[in-house]
């Protein structure tokens, strides 16, 4: 390969990897909304138990930066919010629970309704205005399913 085609070929890597990188990078803390399993606090063996309206299921390890801070907002979100819980998961010896529920990063917050169900999905630092509109979607859902249950 001639000097010109090596340069060539470095470039075309160097955009890729930068174009992928953004890409990742504008991927974090966003809030996937999915419909997930049931979990319960079994499941995660958990010592608490789960909030009526909503849990904050956090997935994070010994070695995690950003988790500290992740359970601080989670913490905090979950306080200001009457019927929701924020439960921390520390996967640092447990890599079944890892392969179980898919989590490739740490931390990783997957959000329950009252019945335990995975309604979203945050990989990475999550932002806690989304994770606000995600709880008012699940309060709002379950709100109507109870008035349409009266009827």
């Amino acid at each position: 390969m001639n000097p010109l085609e090596a340069i060539g070929v470095l470039l075309a890597l160097l955009v890729a990897t930068t174009v992928l990188g953004l890409v990742w990078r504008a991927r974090q803390g966003r809030v996937a909304r999915v419909s997930g399993d049931v979990i319960t606090p079994t499941d995660v063996a958990a010592t608490a138990q789960f909030g009526p309206t909503a849990t904050l299921l956090q997935f994070s390890t010994e070695m995690c930066a950003r988790c500290p801070g992740t359970r601080r907002l989670l913490g905090d979100v979950a306080e200001q919010r009457p019927g929701v819980v924020h439960v921390d998961v520390d996967l640092t010896h447990r890599a079944d629970l890892a392969n179980r529920y898919s989590i490739l990063q740490t931390p990783t917050t997957l959000i329950l309704d009252g019945t335990g169900r995975v309604r979203a999905r945050v990989g990475g630092a999550p932002n806690r205005t989304e994770i606000a509109a995600t709880l008012d979607a699940i309060t709002q859902d379950a709100h109507s399913l109870t008035t349409t249950q009266r009827s």
